[in-house]
């Protein structure tokens, strides 16, 4: 593997971000979280340790003070876990202080390059330079992307998929260890990761970026006169950026992205290459998938079951599935068939696929049978091939199992960050009523026009500050469930506080933060008044494989309050 250029000697941007509050979920707090559980784990031994190393007059031996290393020095280091955030942790040779090193699995001994040290939070960031002594897990040959151990965009692609599986169920894990604030005795078994049908080709969406002329980010430019910008004297790096730094890094082709998607990708960067006088600063590139299914012909249709019926199984799924997560090499474009047309085994449709550029056109996507229409530019799930097994598993939850429960029937939904409505209409069908809400009128919009198009008619939708959601809402607490999918921040206070007013039966959090998920889920366990919760379920759904995300799924059942005699 080729070594990993480093920070070329600048400050890293996270030194100011240590000292963030606990409960944001970001990246820096999280990595801390799992810094201090691991020097926790080895603080009991080495005061056992030195107990034992008492000198012959019976006093404690001298202890060993460690001095991190000189920046931009090299360090050789044993890494003993994985992050969270998917870096690998690697202790001092006296186990007080910890070596970040990202692309690295545990057992991995490894040669990194001291970037930025945190003395008093006991780590230090590296860069990753080359591995030294291969751990048995680690496995480089399944890398598909020449980028890797340098874009920021995957982090764990030398791993299994099994192991990567297995390393999101403990992210989840530790997630509600760390940041919920309960006792482990309320927090229930967290079931496996659910796995992304494909590993690669699975992302709809990629939004590259290049940016602006050398200069053009300094305040004196900012403040000028637009119209005397300077443009580009050559073509800028077009792609993600350098991990560990803000340097945009160019990117011919990302693997991760489905066949169409990368196809536009190619297209885009030829176009800019060609207009790039045109440009006087940076910009970013919206890949979006759309998808149109056509209706077969009959003859076609027969067709295609009857070589179904030849095939044997593992035909019949390279069938089914786009060819281009696997059959292309890292460094080979997807064939024109795979890229355009996807004919799906047993299905009466063709499905024709194009890359919308424009954040303001109409994309569509299917789940199932159906159909959702979205400004491009919006936010929507970017991996269609796990959505069906997705809502499928919240179909199957949402409403109570037991007998018991089922005595006082659930009617209603309300789906608290509807966007274009995919819970409000996909579930719509178990309750007598749905509700979708959200602070965007654009969403709003375009949910009313899916629930149209899906023929859903027991469907509304309205525009409000979520925060403010529930004064509107008329649906008895003790028949309604409420699903919420917020933002990588989580909710607000204020919402949890007016969600344990309402009190409504039931309540599913998804959430692409697991870490901001455990902190609400916490607060809603905890309670308010009368009103608590208690988790029926917690499992992760790998909705980015070969990263380090996992989207995270909380069932959530309110609990009566045993009242004070």
């Amino acid at each position: 593997m080729t070594n990993k250029q480093y920070h070329q000697g600048k400050a890293a941007k996270r030194q100011k971000q240590a000292s963030k509050p606990v409960n944001d979920g970001s990246n820096e707090v999280v990595l801390l979280a799992d810094i201090k559980s691991l020097l926790s784990q080895h603080r009991a031994s080495k005061q056992a340790e030195q107990t034992e190393n008492k000198t012959s007059d019976g006093n404690p031996a001298e202890a060993f003070s460690y001095s991190p290393p000189e920046r931009f020095t090299d360090v050789e280091v044993k890494i003993s876990e994985l992050s969270s955030t998917g870096d690998g942790l690697g202790l001092s040779s006296t186990s007080d202080h910890v070596y970040v090193v990202p692309f690295t699995v545990p057992g991995d001994l490894v040669q990194a390059k001291v970037i930025n040290q945190f003395a008093q939070a006991h780590y230090t960031l590296t860069d990753f330079l080359k591995v030294i002594t291969p751990a048995p897990q680690r496995d480089d040959s399944l890398a598909q992307c020449p980028y890797f151990a340098r874009c920021a965009g995957c982090q764990i692609q030398m791993l299994p998929y099994e192991l990567q599986l297995r390393h999101k169920k403990s992210v989840v894990e530790k997630a509600y260890l760390n940041f919920s604030g309960l006792t482990p005795n309320v927090i229930p078994v967290i079931g496996d990761t659910i796995g992304s049908p494909l590993q690669y080709g699975y992302r709809t969406k990629l939004t590259p970026h290049f940016d602006g002329p050398p200069g053009s980010m300094t305040r004196k430019a900012k403040r000028g006169d637009p119209s005397e910008r300077k443009g580009f004297e050559e073509v800028p790096p077009i792609g993600f950026q350098l991990k560990g730094t803000r340097k945009t890094i160019d990117i011919e082709d990302c693997p991760i992205g489905t066949g169409i998607v990368r196809e536009g990708m190619r297209t885009e960067r030829k176009r800019i290459r060609e207009e790039i006088a045109n440009y006087t600063k940076g910009a970013t590139i919206l890949l979006r998938e759309n998808t149109l299914r056509k209706p077969k012909l009959q003859p076609e249709l027969e067709k295609s079951d009857s070589n179904f019926d030849q095939a044997d199984n593992k035909d019949a799924s390279m069938e089914r599935e786009p060819s281009s997560n696997t059959a292309t090499g890292p460094n080979r474009a997807p064939s024109k068939a795979n890229m355009n047309c996807s004919p799906l085994a047993l299905s009466p449709f063709i499905e024709e696929k194009t890359c919308i550029t424009d954040p303001r056109a109409i994309s569509t996507e299917y789940i199932d049978d159906f159909e959702f229409r979205n400004t491009a530019g919006a936010f929507f799930q970017n991996n269609n091939s796990i959505l069906p097994k997705f809502t499928d598993y919240i179909r199957q939850r949402i409403i109570p199992g037991s007998s018991q429960e089922n005595e006082k029937s659930i009617k209603y939904l309300i789906d608290a960050y509807c966007g274009s409505g995919l819970f409000t209409i996909s579930l719509s069908s178990l309750f007598s009523s749905s509700m979708g809400i959200d602070i965007a009128g654009a969403s709003i919009v375009s949910a009313r026009e899916n629930a149209a198009i899906n023929k859903v008619s027991n469907a509304s939708f309205m525009t409000a500050d979520a925060s403010k959601l529930f004064e509107q809402v008329t649906y008895p607490p003790e028949k309604t469930v409420v699903i919420i999918d917020p933002p990588r921040k989580g909710c607000d206070d204020a919402f949890l506080q007016q969600l344990l007013k309402f009190a409504p039966r039931r309540v599913v959090y998804v959430s692409c933060n697991v870490h901001t998920q455990a902190r609400d889920v916490g607060v809603l366990v905890e309670g308010v008044g009368d009103c608590r919760y208690e988790i029926e379920s917690l499992r992760g759904i790998d909705f980015f494989p070969q990263t380090s995300h996992v989207e995270g799924v909380a069932i959530l059942a309110r609990t009566e309050v045993p009242k004070a005699v």
